[in-house]
This record gives C-alpha cells, structure tokens and sequence, in this order.
C-alpha cells in the first residue's frame, strides 16, 4: 500500500474505488498504480525487489516526521505515507529527491520505476498491454500494432523518410 501511494505520487490516479486509501485520486484518469509500477517494482529484472521492504520502511519513518512538522494527525489504520494527504505526500517525495539528500539516489529510482510503469508498461510485453488498454500507453496514444502484432509505420512518424532505404534492403525490412 505504501509502495502504491509513492507510485500514485509520482503519476497520480483515480480511485480504483471509494474505499482506495493508496491512490490519492488526484487525477481524473488512471496513473502509474493502475498501470503496474508494483508488478514493475516486483519483477526480479527490475533488481529493487529485495530493497522494496526497507524502502517501505524508510518511506513510512519520513511520512511520519515529516507529518509531525507539518502538523498533520495520521490515521494509524493504514501506513503513515499512505496517511499523508495527498499535497503533503508530493511536499515529502520532493523533499527526498532534491539534490543532496542523502538517500536521494534510491527514491529517485523509485519513482523512475514509476514513470516506467506507465510510459512504457515495461513488464508487460507491449502487443499485451495495448490489448489490455494499457493506461499510459493509452495516454500516450502508443499506436495499436498490425493484425500480425507488428508495428509497422507506412507514412513515417515525422511525415517523411529520414534517410533512403539501403538498396540491399529486402521486402521484410531486413537488411541485406
């Protein structure tokens, strides 16, 4: 739940319902919990994911002080961070990664994951999750892949070719 309320920090969703304590609802459509950033977090590549618990930790010990400073009564039925409104979640993950804080370089990665999550849905193969209405593929307005599952761009993305095709080129693309 922490994990998904820094990740919703970082690109705000909308509620997965009225009960959602994680996702803030800062935004009208959804963000980089709906689109995987935990299932990322998760996957062995990604190679956080035996940092994820201190991380967890570390990010409630903040929420916690950082939530004495300003004032602000949490609510010990779910994680400080996931306590923190949302104007004080995006005052604490700033304050973690500005320049010279200590553990800048760990949050920082955190929150590339997040934008990963949903810029690119890198743990999911791509043809899937645009079949899957991938949100921030979705967003991004990715284009949708041939009936082969290939992606091919006839009319070029930037309106005309950017170099001649090399003449040994086969019908396939590939090259000679």
């Amino acid at each position: 739940m922490t994990l998904e309320a820094f990740a919703d920090t970082i690109v705000p969703g909308v509620k997965r319902s009225p009960e959602d304590r994680a996702v803030a609802g800062a935004a009208d459509t959804a963000g980089a919990v709906e689109a995987g950033a935990i299932a990322l977090l998760e996957t062995p590549a990604a190679g956080v994911v035996d940092g994820l618990d201190n991380l967890t930790a570390m990010l409630n010990g903040h929420a916690r002080d950082y939530a004495a400073r300003e004032g602000c009564a949490l609510d010990d039925g779910v994680p400080p961070f996931v306590a923190l409104p949302f104007a004080l979640r995006t005052g604490l993950v700033a304050e973690l990664v500005a320049p010279g804080h200590p553990e800048k370089d760990g949050w920082v990665a955190l929150a590339l994951f997040s934008n990963m999550a949903f810029d690119t849905g890198a743990h999911l193969h791509t043809v899937e999750a645009m079949a899957a209405g991938h949100p921030g593929l979705r967003a991004m307005r990715f284009a949708e892949p041939d009936a082969d599952r290939l992606w091919r761009f006839p009319s070029y993305s930037y309106g005309r070719p950017l170099a001649r095709t090399h003449p040994g080129t086969t019908p396939s693309g590939d090259p000679a």
